[in-house]
């Protein structure tokens, strides 16, 4: 039995194939690969390339929208599965949800807030994603989520000095000590403005927990922030990957009959 794991975001829908377990730590997951919202009706194609034959059940978090959901979906279809879709619970695999409103918390943030859990139990964890938007959340030893903050990615910023000013349509530059060019410039100034924010979480978390917090860093955008971050951390390509895989585990997707009610 295998299970499919999707995290359709913002500019791109990732999946990845592992095997199904009702064990919750997170598993290898051999078979993944990623494609822009545009390509979505390929997923099925995609999959069934990689050896998505024997796939038994399908768990995601879905933050585009309902339009890109039913896209996805009608590709699954093409698989024989349905998908559960995750949503931000105010208690779920050790993890207690701080938002005020827990159902609001962004579905990925929650998957990753599982995932650090799974990973690090008993750790206090701060959470770098960097993707179309950069995402800092704060986890408590103990497994509360403490919050986060929300800033634009390296896209986001660049398009807006572009709608802002004259003549910044420029090639994608290189993070430098002292950027002597108009790329260069853009590109450094986004990395050290992400950096200089994860450092603040990073101060205000260890005051409160008492201890130097570990710092993952994830998401499609993490390479071009690890040369600025400045902070000792581990790079994970997909936090997301491991916490939707604990959740299918309490959910008890590894059961045939649970997985037969998903997938009918």
């Amino acid at each position: 039995m295998a299970l499919l794991l999707l995290d359709l975001g913002n500019t791109r829908l990732k999946w990845g194939v592992c095997p199904c377990t009702s064990d919750a730590a997170p598993q290898p997951v051999p078979a993944h690969a990623a494609m822009p919202l545009e390509s979505i009706e390929t997923l099925a194609e995609s999959v069934r390339a990689h050896g998505g034959a024997r796939l038994h059940a399908a768990v995601g978090c879905a933050v585009a929208g309902a339009v890109a959901t039913m896209r996805a979906e009608a590709q699954l279809a093409r698989l024989g599965l349905r998908c559960h879709w995750i949503h931000s619970l105010p208690q779920q695999c050790g993890v207690r949800n701080g938002y005020t409103t827990p159902s609001m918390l962004g579905a990925d943030r929650w998957a990753s807030l599982v995932g650090a859990r799974l990973r690090h139990p008993g750790r206090t964890v701060l959470i770098i994603s960097v993707g179309t938007a950069v995402t800092i959340d704060c986890l408590a030893a103990d497994g509360r989520f403490l919050g986060g903050v929300i800033l634009p990615g390296f896209g986001l910023m660049l398009r807006a000095l572009e709608m802002g000013t004259a003549g910044l349509k420029v090639p994608e530059g290189e993070l430098r000590e002292f950027p002597n060019n108009t790329s260069d410039a853009l590109m450094t100034g986004g990395a050290l403005a992400i950096a200089g924010a994860a450092r603040q979480m990073h101060e205000r978390l260890g005051r409160v927990e008492q201890r130097a917090p570990l710092v993952l860093l994830t998401g499609g955008a993490a390479p071009k922030l690890e040369l600025a971050l400045g902070l000792p951390h581990e790079s994970i390509e997909h936090l997301v990957f491991d916490g939707l895989q604990g959740i299918a585990a309490e959910l008890g997707l590894a059961s045939p009959a649970r997985v037969r009610s998903y997938s009918t």
